[in-house]
């Protein structure tokens, strides 16, 4: 029995992306991570501030990552993590949230931001 197709085969996902692609997933990212940043009270933003971050929109979704320079600013990262998972929930209710220690300090912490439900009932 032969399988009948219910899309068109152009359809479907390009093998590569093109350049325009390319130019639209950078400014979607950069419209996510400005509008995140402006909804983050000042003392996220001054802990952003003291990090690498970014967004990142890949094939399994977007996320954020959040690159550490110290132990100090990273405990303080994961204590706001929840306020910024809600932040990031009003934009893309599939995203994650990575934190990353210093160099050789330790493993990312990754969140979904659909998971606020286990977060809130733990504090």
């Amino acid at each position: 029995m032969k399988r009948k197709h219910f899309y068109h085969e152009d359809d479907s996902h390009p093998v590569q992306l093109t350049s325009a692609d390319i130019i639209l997933r950078q400014q979607l990212e950069y419209s996510i991570s400005r509008y995140f940043y402006e909804g983050c009270d000042r003392t996220i933003q001054d802990l952003l501030a003291a990090c690498r971050w970014y967004v990142t929109s890949q094939t399994n979704g977007l996320t954020l990552v959040i690159e550490c320079q110290d132990q100090i600013t990273n405990w303080r990262i994961l204590q706001q993590l929840t306020n910024m998972a809600e932040l990031l929930h009003k934009v893309v209710s599939s995203a994650k949230i990575r934190v990353c220690a210093p160099k050789g300090q330790g493993m990312p912490f990754e969140m979904r931001v659909d998971e606020l439900s286990v977060y809130r009932n733990r504090a």
